[in-house]
């Protein structure tokens, strides 16, 4: 069986491996990858010889770490990569390979509506009824989405919102708030087996997940990076951030906002915001506007959201979806009895 694991910004790990009574019987390993000494190969190899077929990837990984010495240098590879290689030949982890994605372009909705259809639709993915699924939002109305943990009262001047018409909905994953008008920001929200994330930290998992959307920028001009935890930034200043859910039924959700073209002076308005977040926002003086995508790309929104499905399509398996009836009945009727509720909304006051 064979399995493979490309190191985000490293090299590729390739392992095939053999069983035998429930253990790794026989294992080989390859790659681009650089290691010193050459013999360190064969006690990488002698160290997870043996070990159960159901050790995951940190575990492979220790077993690894301990076998090595001081000396050895791994470049482009690291022990939990090579783990995370074996869990793939062994089918416990899966590949952006391994699946077909359902893309569904933008559809114009009002944004709570997006919020509660990250639930459903991940809800779906964990069971099995939807595939792994690539969305991208689209919304009618303003709105500010907090994160999961963030208090109402320390993040929004409900005064400031009520006065412009923006409303306050609470998401189902942490991070910070988003601050939505329609047409301000590019926003997606990516499905995915846990199998898909198998052996990767959480703060690894992020970069994992958005790999795509770096050679997506770069389509569209924009040579970004990603900063840990969740930060895009590209030579300018921050574009955007990412923020997850990890469902127990087993599946992740991992969704991302990036800068369009924001009214900097209604969103310190509306969002308390200090001058530490706000240099973070690439804010600098009164009346300008945060549009790191429209003034790098000289592109209109529509036309980045396009270049980013086209990226996503080329680059792994997809089909053409949308949304089902029953799943926007789901969502709306979560609107109503959890998202627009108070219980739900200042369980964080």
């Amino acid at each position: 069986m064979r399995g493979e694991y490309k190191v985000p910004g490293g090299k590729l790990v390739i392992v095939d491996v053999e069983t035998e009574d429930g253990r790794l019987s026989r294992v080989g390993l390859s790659g681009d990858f650089f290691l010193e000494p050459d013999e360190a190969l064969g006690d990488i190899v002698a160290a997870v010889t043996g070990m159960s077929v159901n050790a995951d990837a940190a575990q492979l990984g220790q077993a690894i770490t301990d076998a090595l010495g001081d000396g050895v240098a791994m470049i482009g590879f690291t022990p939990e990569s090579i783990g995370i290689a074996i869990r793939r030949a062994l089918g416990h982890a899966t590949g952006w390979y391994d699946h077909t994605f359902d893309v569904v372009g933008p559809v114009v909705l009002d944004p709570a509506m997006h919020v509660a259809l990250d639930e459903v639709i991940t809800r779906e993915v964990a069971s099995g009824e939807r595939g792994p699924t690539l969305r991208f939002w689209d919304w009618d109305s303003p709105l500010v989405v907090i994160g999961s943990f963030q208090s109402v009262r320390n993040e929004v001047d409900e005064e400031a919102a009520a006065r412009h018409g923006i409303g306050i909905v609470r998401r189902i994953s942490g991070g910070g708030a988003m601050f939505m008008e329609p047409g301000n920001c590019i926003t997606y929200s990516l499905s995915v087996p846990t199998s898909l994330v198998d052996g990767l930290s959480f703060e690894r998992s992020y970069e994992f997940l958005d790999q795509w959307v770096m050679g997506a920028l770069a389509d569209v001009g924009i040579k970004a990076r990603y900063v840990l935890i969740n930060d895009i930034v590209s030579e300018h200043g921050k574009i955007g951030g990412a923020a997850q859910k990890r469902f127990v039924a087993g599946a992740v959700l991992h969704h991302v906002t990036m800068s369009y073209d924001i009214d900097a002076d209604k969103m310190t308005e509306v969002l308390r915001i200090g001058r530490e977040k706000i240099s973070d926002k690439g804010i600098t003086s009164s009346g300008k506007r945060v549009d790191p995508m429209r003034s790098q790309t000289g592109m209109s929104r529509a036309e980045i959201i396009g270049a980013f499905v086209a990226h996503f399509r080329a680059r792994y398996d997809t089909r053409p979806s949308e949304y089902t009836d029953a799943e926007l009945a789901a969502a709306r009727e979560l609107v109503e009895t959890k998202f627009t509720t108070d219980a739900w909304t200042r369980r964080v006051p």
